[in-house]
């Protein structure tokens, strides 16, 4: 052990009797075994004694530090002699006494058999896979490990999958955090019975080895602490101590994985007073012991503790009976001698400051709160370790070794008092620490198992004051970074607000408090306590307050901030974490009506903090203009508990109302919030810097909303229903600044706002009152109703997937609360509001995720704008939601025009609030109403159609909430109402609506219209007054006889603020209204140069709201009360409670309600539209007004054309993108139809299109074909079993890849190179399977030099990125289609192609001469080419590009490097790969015929011709040249000779396609029809030979016997050469004169296939060998001479194919059944050539029989290739994979990726596995794609592709039940395959397209 000074020895000092000295040199085991029976007698008195003193010797001995004399350099000094070997030492020596003798193995497995395995406790650390089930959890922070979560049942269950952030513990088998349900099958057993007890000798020696070992392990960590020095904590030395103690405290941690039985031993010796009391006084003769007791109370003292004598039992005093002691003395009480006891921290702090602001906040010091922060006793081990863990900042080991003792019950209760008793240490030092967020994590990792137990929360509640406790701390956290308030009245403030600014703050350093603060509160047994508690809820206020007005902004007036500081998201966190979440995890314990009690304190306390938070900032009426901070939390505890008092627990609202003033003060703050929110859309902010603009948006964002904007609406709800409703609407004009707006007269001045900002501001109040009025969140709706009205908002705006709207929907923050993500209300609601949109796949790539879409009927009867706008961040999301809107009633067909936003009956208001709607019934809104009415009639400046939205809309609601009588409208009259009266009788809006105004004083400038002129303006509704008076006269000579007054809104909410006060409160003082703020707001009328004019207006809201109703249509007279044609409307109204519609709807709508509403109202409507008929319209069109209207609905109309035919053009655009790579593209984007087969004399023509020429391609200007070369392993990926293979989630299914088409062919050629001549190996097969190279085209044409010029400019912009111009790589000029080479159109006219293509009537002898001929003239290509000229140098460029494409491993087979038979072989290998790979698109046949899309895009045109080119090069030497071998019969004589050289491959071996490129490619070029025929009839008899030996040799020797007797017989009929029967048995009886059947032996069962050969399945077996070689060489034929493939069944392809080939003679009858042999057509004799053919094998099977065989049976009949394929649920694969070690460096790799071709595992991005600077996923795609790799990353789900030097992320194809992808695993819900996406890939890979379709790629630089 690596420290520990002798140790003191327990129990009487007696005097020790030294060891033998042989007793070291004895055997441990010896040792250890005669201890432990000495131990063992009853008097064990001496057996204790001699293991004390050899303990003593053993952990002394090797401390190396025993020899420092002064001990100064300590520990971490470190040791001269190597303490590692001691150390090692000691620990073997206690292994072995634990064992007593025995083996330590085995008494590990003896002690884990009593283990009683009841709870789990697996402990984790960081970054851990974990899973939580919220169905079984009953504590929100319940989880589980994987295994006990797969061992559980948790099927349809609510659970996800997680990294752990700080690590954590299983609570599997803890019924206090889980149901039992959900406990998995090894914990379910309740084990105590059937565990049977513990030996007493098994254990008996750890009691008596552990403690020492404990107290060694705590002096060394007292001897290596040093203190830090200069406040910089020495962590080098910490981790230098901590390093040598690993061997040790992991001992320890494997101690308790021992399980139950060591544990409870473990938890006696930790937590025994006694065993401490006597190892740690430090009393005693032992120096050292003195030394290590010294260092421990000097860290004790530096930390700020002190050392109570043992006067303090636990440092705290019993708690009084009752409540507790906090002194509430003018500040709550907090820390007590904080001052002088920590000093030196608190100094540092100060200095920072500078200010001394701190020094206000005077606390009382009861004896209590000091030993709360400053008393530390320790009485057990188990307390000083924790001491020590803190003081070294939590070290990992440490922690683990704490936790993983938790499942021992005992030890748990120890554990947390201990906890809680150094609580407030753990917080000082978290405030120092420099690694803050690691400590955090490791703190919240140990507290969260603590503190989740409700049990474990109550008892410490109670025992240990853990309340007091936590609230002390955190105020005392609090109070290092408070500053002055500046709110308000700056220079006599006393309030202190928290500094944003500080590290405590931006850092987020409190989390670990407030979250355990917020878990505990979640136990309602503590949260009871809590509310109880009046000294601590009035520390709790406190606490909140400091946040009260905190980050205040300033209106920047002048410049713009210099500065923009971003403490905002520290305000905004520091709100929602410590004040908003405890608030809701007390307030889901007020639930019930016995609850009251508790809301009535916390509402108590909360009044009184706020009435001293005004005192504080000085507050009387009117808040300081331009300052806003938006964080109110005193106001929205308020809030919040006024609601659910009223919601939950049926209190009386009026009796936890304040005075009337008190309202009207607290309603000031949030009101300035909502119209600083208007103020900062009106862009009046915009100096102040985009972090305003942030606020503002944060302030409603989803996560805050409930707890910010909600409660504050809500209590300006409050407010509004309890005052008077003309103060109130008169101070919400005046917030907002519009009040000089409101005048009649058609120009003002406004005094205080600029008149750009008008009317946003006036569209803001309106709206603010519109949501005033008409949230009913807090006011009476339910849970459910408010979860459904937030859906429906978040929908409206955009479809939704599942996750962003659990994300937006604001829950309850508290977990514990009723609406929880994913419980049965949210999707229930979320199934009756919307539709799901199944994830779709565009071709152009984009991969849409599964949506939520509104149902029509929500947007018929539950779109509500008004929700819409108080949730929107954004404000384009309003106008994207009434978008949709418009969008479905023009689809649904309700409504064709442009509707407005609908307006939508609210649900009924709680009868508490019933007062809010007098604000709808006060003069003051209906005088504003009016005035708004009028302006927007007589069309003033700055008032918009939202306004007049807006209007309408509170005249509606008032409309609907009105009150039923109209009686007392008359009574009404009389009351003294001063100037109101000039303007409306009564304050019911019914009456008010049709009363008419006849004149109106308004103060004007002097410059308006209204000056000049004397005669009132309107004049149509003159007769109408004058009727109207002579039928009505009562009501209407008091309504003539005055004018209506100026009206002042200031001045009356001046009146009525002082009648209030007045009546409120008797002192003098308060009368006073400060004259500072009446200044500043002046009158309106006190501007000096304004002067009084009288306006004639003679109307009423009613007449307005009629002539508004014809200015809106356009027409006179258009209004016509529908109740006249048809009277059933009055009597039986069926009002929709939902209407659709535009401001005309609007207007009818409410003219119909008010007629229903008042017979009086009706008549006058009518009267009124009988009036308006004479001529004078209600604002008349003049012909020049008509002419400018007519111009500007036309320049309207321009507009909107142009913008379509811009869309049109934009969509027509991204279609072209999209169907550039796709199937049925129209003919005429392809400009490139070279080879049509009309007999036109024109040359081909080419358009360019960079220069937009078109010519023919000439020899000096060559036109080329944009392509893309890649290198492709899909061909080698072909494998011959249809089974697709899987991909390996276990050991055992490992894939090992010697079955797929590249690994077989790579064996048939070293096959080949081992026996035969290299040359001639070289021509028999083709290369290219793997790392071939692929060229495909998008088909557009450009001059080559054009290209050129197009390339310098790419190299010039640096901005294009994604692909490297260095490497040649561009993007097409006009699709934008990724390329990187141009391929050469060779010259040529269509008319030599007619001329080649004519039929001739030569005999096959005769064109087999021609070809043999042309085959042998090199200079048959026209002689210009064989100069030099452009063309052939671009040839010749193109050839390179070609080779350079794929690397050399790919080119090179040649056994001796760079021979030209390997360019030759590579380069009709690339024909070959090109040929097959279409075949492939085309779905592996050609049934399908012309119709694909390959054709129509390729360019194996020009590819032939610049291989055709380059193959005459290297000319053949005749004498090898196959088709020698093919067409002539040989003197048998000329192989004898030669023996000694290695022999030519025999043509039997060679690969027949191979041949055929070879041959054709030989040709000069462009070829004759003819002779490709000819070519195709000699090769077929070729394959038909091999067909038959390898049938021959696939079957027993008796079919053989058989067959080889039935074809002789008919050996000379006339047709003999075309019957496969006579050419077989002629092919065995040749092969039977080698060896070639012989010797099979044990061989024979592998060759022999089981089925008996009937002649239909040898048949069969033929066509199919030939049916690959016949679909190559249509495809070829296809291409070179534009003839259309015919399309056929599956079973016709053979004779369809042969027939277009020209292989099947014309006058084939078809009535037999097809004989695949009459297709022959030998140009020799039959018999003989392949007599020739098979003596060349039997040659070779002379000496190789074996190889010779397996050479013969070729695998012709490769299956499509596809991607691995995956299992169903992605969890396989992740539990299999993301623990799973790298075979290359064998650590579990950080990003483990799978290949999905191979099933690869690698390590992405791992250093540990790099090669050449090359990491392993990079190295990988070139293995095995050569050069495209599709990865499946297993911790994010996501599928990467590697292309080359680029990357993209693909997607994912693992999907949630909702069809949403979760990159990274961040939710971890299930996922399951999603099958089409994977198609997608799978086609994308086959079809070479990642390039074109993926459209973000980025450079890797090998790093991946």
């Amino acid at each position: 052990m690596a420290a520990a000074a002798a140790a003191a020895v327990g129990g009487p000092q007696a005097p020790q009797p030294e060891l033998p000295a042989p007793g070291l040199a004895l055997d441990k085991a010896a040792t250890a075994a005669h201890l432990k029976a000495a131990l063992s007698r009853p008097d064990n008195r001496a057996g204790a004694e001699e293991l004390q003193a050899l303990l003593e010797r053993v952990l002394s001995a090797e401390r190396p530090l025993a020899a420092a004399a002064d001990g100064e350099e300590a520990a971490a000094a470190g040791s001269g002699g190597g303490p590692g070997a001691a150390e090692e030492e000691a620990l073997e020596w206690c292994k072995c006494l634990l064992a007593g003798g025995g083996g330590y193995e085995e008494f590990c497995a003896a002690v884990r058999a009593y283990d009683p395995a009841a709870l789990c406790g697996l402990v984790w650390t960081a970054n851990f896979v974990a899973y939580r089930c919220r169905t079984c959890g009953i504590s929100p922070c319940m989880s589980l490990c994987a295994e006990c979560f797969h061992q559980g049942d948790h099927t349809g269950h609510d659970f996800n999958m997680f990294r752990s952030q700080a690590g954590g513990a299983c609570d599997c088998g803890d019924s206090n955090v889980m149901r039992e349900s959900g406990f998995c099958r090894r914990h379910q057993i309740k084990s105590s019975s059937n565990i049977p007890c513990v030996p007493k000798d098994l254990l008996m020696m750890s009691e008596f080895v552990l403690p020492r070992f404990i107290f060694c392990l705590i002096q060394y960590l007292r001897e290596g602490y040093n203190e830090p020095a200069a406040d910089v904590p020495s962590e080098k030395d910490l981790n230098k101590v901590l390093q040598l103690l690993e061997p040790q405290i992991s001992f320890l941690e494997d101690l308790t994985k021992m399980g139950g039985a060591m544990r409870s031993v473990l938890t006696q010796v930790l937590t025994n007073q006694q065993n401490y009391k006597d190892l740690t006084s430090g009393l005693g003769e032992n120096a050292c012991a003195k030394k290590s007791h010294e260092k421990y109370l000097i860290a004790l003292k530096s930390s700020g503790l002190t050392y109570p004598e043992d006067k303090l039992v636990y440092g705290i005093q019993e708690p009084s009976a009752g409540t507790s002691t906090l002194a509430v003395q003018g500040f709550a009480g907090a820390t007590g001698t904080l001052g002088q006891l920590d000093s030196s921290d608190e100094e540092d702090q100060d200095g920072s400051q500078g200010l001394g602001k701190r020094k206000r906040v005077k606390l009382s010091s009861s004896t209590k709160d000091q030993s709360i922060m400053d008393v530390l006793k320790h009485k057990s081990f188990l307390e000083e370790l924790l001491f020590w863990t803190i003081k070294y900042e939590f070290p990992q080991k440490m922690v683990t070794f704490l936790l993983n003792m938790l499942p021992d019950q005992e030890y748990k209760v120890a554990f947390t008092k201990t906890f809680v008793q150094h609580y407030a240490f753990i917080m000082k030092t978290l405030k120092k620490s420099h690694e803050s967020d690691t400590m955090s994590n490791r703190i919240v990792h140990i507290s969260v198992q603590l503190f989740s137990n409700e049990e474990l929360a109550r008892q410490v509640t109670e025992e240990c004051q853990l309340l007091d406790i936590m609230v002390t701390v955190l105020l005392y956290m609090m109070e290092s970074c408070l500053i002055k308030s500046e709110l308000q009245d700056e220079e006599n403030s006393l309030h202190v607000v928290v500094n944003c600014g500080e590290a405590l703050l931006k850092n987020n350093t409190y989390w670990p408090l407030v979250s355990d603060f917020i878990n505990i509160l979640s136990h309602q047994s503590v949260a009871k306590r809590f509310l109880e508690d009046h000294g601590l809820l009035v520390t709790w206020m406190n606490f909140v307050s400091f946040f009260q007005g905190m980050n205040l902004n300033k209106r920047e007036l002048n410049e713009h901030v210099e500065f923009e500081s971003q403490t905002y998201y520290a305000a905004f966190a520091a709100e929602l974490e410590a004040c908003a979440q405890p608030m809701w995890g007390l307030l889901s314990h007020c639930k019930v009506r016995e609850t009251q009690e508790y809301t009535r304190n916390v509402v108590r306390y909360c009044l009184e903090a706020l009435q001293d938070w005004f005192d504080a900032i000085n507050f009387v009426d009117e808040p300081a203009p331009n300052q806003v901070t938006f964080h109110l939390p005193l106001h929205r505890y308020y809030a919040m508990f006024l609601s659910k008092a009223v919601k939950c627990q049926e209190l009386d609202l009026d009796s936890v109302l304040p005075d009337q003033e008190m309202l009207m003060k607290l309603m000031i703050h949030p009101l300035q919030i909502q119209a600083s929110l208007a103020e900062i859309h009106s862009n009046m902010w915009v100096r102040n810097g985009l972090q305003i603009k942030g606020q503002a948006m944060t302030y409603v964002q989803s996560h805050f909303c409930n707890s910010m904007i909600d409660p504050d609406i809500y209590l300006l709800q409050v407010c509004a229903s309890r005052l008077d409703p003309d103060y109130f609407i008169s101070s919400v004009f005046e917030r907002f600044k519009v009040v000089d707006l409101l005048t009649m007269a058609s120009q003002h001045q406004n005094t205080v706002l600029d008149a750009e900002h008008e009317r946003s501001m006036l569209e803001g109040a309106l709206t603010f009152l519109v949501i005033l009025l008409s949230l009913r969140l807090h006011l009476g709706m339910s849970d459910d109703e408010i979860l459904r009205a937030e859906m429906v908002a978040q929908l409206c705006m955009n479809d939704r997937t599942h996750s962003s709207l659990l994300d937006l929907i604001p829950e309850n923050p508290n977990p514990k609360s009723g609406i929880i993500p994913g419980s049965y209300s949210f999707e229930s609601v979320l199934s009756a509001v919307a539709d799901f949109k199944a994830p779709v796949f565009e071709p152009g790539g984009s991969m849409q995720q599964g949506m939520y879409t509104p149902k029509a009927e929500v947007w018929d009867q539950e779109f509500d704008p008004v929700m819409v706008i108080l949730r929107t961040v954004y404000r384009r999301d309003v106008q994207s939601a009434m978008d949709r809107y418009t969008a479905f009633l023009k689809q649904s067909g309700k409504f064709p025009g442009n509707p407005w936003p609908p307006y939508k009956k609210r649900t009924p208001l709680h009868p508490s609030y019933k007062g809010l709607m007098r604000l709808l019934h006060c003069k003051t809104l209906h005088i504003v109403l009016f005035t708004l009415l009028y302006k927007i009639l007589m069309d003033h400046q700055n008032l918009s159609e939202h306004v007049l939205c807006m209007v309408l809309y509170l005249i509606e609601l008032g409309l609907e909430n009105s009150a039923d009588e109209e009686s007392d409208e008359e009574a009404s009259l009389c009351g003294p109402e001063r100037c109101h009266d000039s303007w409306f009788p009564g304050s019911n809006l019914v009456s008010n609506m049709r009363h008419f105004i006849n004149y109106v004083r308004v103060r004007v400038p002097e410059t308006a219209p209204e000056v000049k002129r004397e005669s009132p303006a309107s004049t149509s509704s003159d007769s109408l007054g004058s009727l109207q008076s002579s039928r009505r006269p009562k009501v209407l000579q008091r309504e003539n006889s005055g004018t209506a007054q100026v009206f002042s809104l200031v001045a009356e909410r001046r009146k009525k603020f002082q009648e209030i006060i007045n009546r409120s409160s008797s002192e003098a003082a308060n009368q006073v209204v400060r004259p500072k703020t009446s200044s500043k707001w002046s009158a309106p009328g006190s501007a000096p140069q304004l002067t009084t004019a009288i306006l004639e207006i003679k109307e009423s809201i009613l007449s307005l709201l009629i002539k508004l109703h014809h200015k809106l249509s356009g027409k006179q007279n258009s209004y016509y009360p529908p109740w006249l044609d048809d009277i059933e409307i009055l009597i039986q109204p069926e009002i929709p409670k939902y209407s659709h519609g535009d401001g005309i709807t609007a207007v009818e709508r409410i003219l119909l309600k008010a007629a229903l509403q008042s017979r009086m109202n009706k008549r006058i409507i009518e009267e009124i539209c009988r009036k308006v008929t004479p001529p004078v319209p209600p604002k008349k069109i003049t012909a020049a007004e008509k002419k400018t209207l007519d111009k500007e609905e036309r320049r309207q109309k321009a507009r909107e054309r142009q913008q379509k035919l811009l869309a049109e053009f934009a969509s027509r655009q991204k279609s072209f993108m999209e169907t550039a790579m796709d199937v049925d593209s129209p003919e005429n984007d392809i400009p490139m139809e070279i080879t049509t087969a009309e007999p036109q004399v024109s040359e081909a023509v080419y358009d360019c299109v960079i220069c937009g020429q078109s010519g023919p391609s000439s020899e000096d200007r060559p036109t080329g074909l944009v392509v893309l070369l890649q290198a492709s392993s899909v061909l080698g990926q072909c494998r011959d079993n249809i089974e697709p293979k899987t991909l390996p989630i276990t050991e055992e299914e490992q894939i090992y890849p010697w079955d797929t088409c590249a690994a077989v062919h790579d064996v048939r050629l070293s096959l080949l190179q081992r026996y035969f001549k290299d040359s001639s190996c070289l021509l028999a097969v083709s290369i290219g399977w793997e790392g071939g190279v692929y060229v495909q085209t998008c088909g557009h044409t450009l001059h080559i030099d054009c290209h050129k010029s197009y390339m310098e400019s790419l190299r010039n912009d640096q901005v294009l990125q994604g692909f490297s111009v260095d490497k040649g790589e561009f993007t097409c000029p006009l699709c934008r289609q990724f390329a990187n080479s141009v391929l050469p159109c060779y010259p040529g006219s269509n008319v030599e192609n007619n001329l080649w293509q004519r039929p001739s009537n030569k005999s096959i002898q005769d064109l087999i001469k021609e070809v043999e001929e042309l085959q042998g003239q090199p200079g048959a290509f026209p002689v210009s080419i064989i100069s030099e000229t452009n063309l052939s140098k671009e040839m010749e460029s193109v050839m390179k590009d070609i080779k350079n494409t794929t690397q050399k491993k790919y080119r090179d087979y040649s056994k001796n490097p760079g021979s030209p038979d390997n360019d030759f072989l590579f380069m009709y290998s690339v024909a070959r790969t090109n040929l097959e790979l279409e075949l492939i698109h085309r779905g592996g046949n050609l049934c399908s015929g012309g119709a694909s899309t390959a054709g129509k895009r390729s360019c194996l045109n020009q590819l032939f011709h610049v291989l055709a080119l380059h193959m005459r090069l290297y000319s053949i030497d005749s004498e090898y040249n196959p088709w020698r071998k093919l067409t002539q019969l040989e003197e048998m004589n000329s192989q004898l000779g030669n023996e000694e050289q290695q022999l030519e491959v025999p043509i039997l071996y060679h690969d027949v396609t191979s041949l055929l490129l070879v041959q054709i490619l030989m040709m000069p070029q462009p070829l004759r029809k003819d002779h490709f025929t000819c070519i195709v009839k000699v090769l077929f008899t070729l394959l038909y030979t091999q067909a038959l030996t390898a049938l021959s040799v696939k079957c027993s020797e008796e079919d053989r016997s058989a067959w080889k007797h039935t074809g002789a017989l008919k050996k000379n009929t006339c047709d003999a050469e075309k019957s496969y029967k006579v050419l077989l048995s002629f092919v065995i009886s040749e092969l039977s004169k080698g060896k070639l059947y012989h010797e099979e032996g044990t061989q024979e069962c592998t060759m022999v296939s089981p089925i008996s050969w009937s002649p239909e399945s040898m048949e069969k077996y033929l066509q199919d060998f030939c049916l690959p070689f016949l679909r190559i060489t249509s495809l070829l034929q296809h291409h070179l001479f534009g003839e259309d493939l015919p399309s056929c069944q599956e079973e016709e392809e053979f004779s369809v194919l042969s027939s277009c080939l020209g292989l099947l003679p014309t006058f084939y009858q078809t009535d037999h059944p097809f004989i695949s042999a009459s297709c022959l057509e030998w140009s020799v004799p039959a018999l003989e050539i392949i007599s020739q053919w098979c003596s060349e094998i039997n040659t070779f099977t002379e000496t190789h029989a074996e190889q010779g065989k397996a050479l013969l049976i070729q695998e012709s009949r490769w299956k499509l290739p596809h991607l691995l394929q995956l299992p169903e649920n992605y969890n396989t694969i992740f539990q299999y994979y993301h623990r799973k070690t790298c075979s290359v460096c064998t650590k579990v790799p950080k990003d483990p990726a799978v290949c999905l071709v191979c099933g690869t595992f690698v390590c992405l991005k791992g250093l540990c596995c790099k090669q050449q600077s090359y990491c392993e996923c990079v190295l990988h795609s070139q293995n095995c794609g050569a050069g495209t790799g599709i990865f499946l990353l297993i911790n994010a789900s996501v599928i990467i592709i590697i292309r080359g030097h680029r990357f993209c992320l693909w997607g994912s194809v693992y999907l949630d039940a909702h069809g949403e992808e979760d990159r990274d695993l961040r939710r971890g819900k299930p996922l399951y395959i999603c099958k089409e996406r994977y198609k997608v890939l799978e086609q994308q890979w086959i079809s070479h397209t990642f390039d074109h379709i993926n459209k973000r790629w980025g450079p890797h630089y090998n790093g991946l």
